[in-house]
């Protein structure tokens, strides 16, 4: 059994505020993915945890031709409004359904470590990329590069995690990922780190954005609205500037890798 029905539930719950609060800052890490993959014109490829499409979107403004895969229903429909026919499914990380060696690239932005297997996960990029073609995995940077930490802790704090998934940070420990793709068969080449600021407007808007995300919608489910509002206020108040605006300093690492 995967993990996108339980990932898919939470992550899709507040799909608009993901999309226009939380995704955006994301843009980093997407642009040096596809950077290092040297996406053009005429490459067919796939984004593996697609979420809202943003990723796409941005391949897709290089020529490329694009497809996803999300277990959020509802984030994917901001992806297929962004992305009229393009094709976008819902499924398993684990469970791909495309045939083998279909893609010139594959890209997985901050997905693999919410499988319930993420070898497993990165064994079927392998399958459906062409042989010696580049993949992108990200993930964030160890928690001493990223102040999002203080707050994803937080949020941490008040439910159990969903069976058999592992936390935001369950692949930051230096070399964790590059073993994780190196144990799926994949060649990790180099990584990338990016800084990538978090910002928010005012307080209000960082706890909607803040309570979105999987961890987030977690947390309300195990306390209430008010009590994850109040924990994500609190965590956030050293990142508070005096005009009420907010900025999380963070790392993504980016591992850049053959199939």
């Amino acid at each position: 059994m995967g993990s996108a029905e339980v990932q898919g539930r939470l992550w899709g719950a507040a799909a608009g505020d993901w999309s226009t609060i939380v995704e955006p800052d994301q843009v980093p890490f997407y642009e040096a993915a596809l950077d290092a993959l040297e996406v053009r014109a005429g490459m067919s490829l796939l984004d593996v945890g697609c979420g809202a499409g943003l990723a796409m979107a941005l391949a897709h403004q290089r020529g490329a031709t694009v497809s996803g895969l999300d277990a959020a229903e509802g984030l994917l429909t901001v992806a297929r409004e962004r992305l009229p026919g393009a094709d976008v499914c819902q499924g398993e990380l684990e469970s791909l359904p495309y045939e083998n060696a279909a893609f010139d690239a594959v890209t997985a932005f901050n997905s693999v470590q919410f499988a319930s297997d993420p070898t497993a996960a990165l064994r079927e990029v392998k399958r459906v990329a062409k042989p010696g073609a580049a993949v992108a995995i990200a993930t964030w940077g160890s928690v001493e590069q990223c102040e999002m930490h203080d707050v994803l802790r937080a949020i941490g704090s008040l439910p159990p995690p969903p069976p058999g998934a592992g936390g935001p940070f369950a692949l930051a420990a230096p070399g964790a990922l590059e073993a994780l793709a190196e144990t799926a068969g994949l060649t990790a080449e180099r990584a990338i780190d990016v800084p990538t600021a978090f910002t928010y407007a005012d307080v209000n808007t960082a706890i909607r954005g803040h309570l979105s995300t999987g961890p987030g919608r977690m947390a309300i489910g195990h306390t209430s609205w008010a009590t994850a509002s109040a924990t994500v206020a609190q965590a956030l108040e050293r990142f508070t500037h005096p005009d009420g605006s907010i900025r999380l300093e963070n790392v993504f690492k980016v591992v850049i890798a053959r199939a």
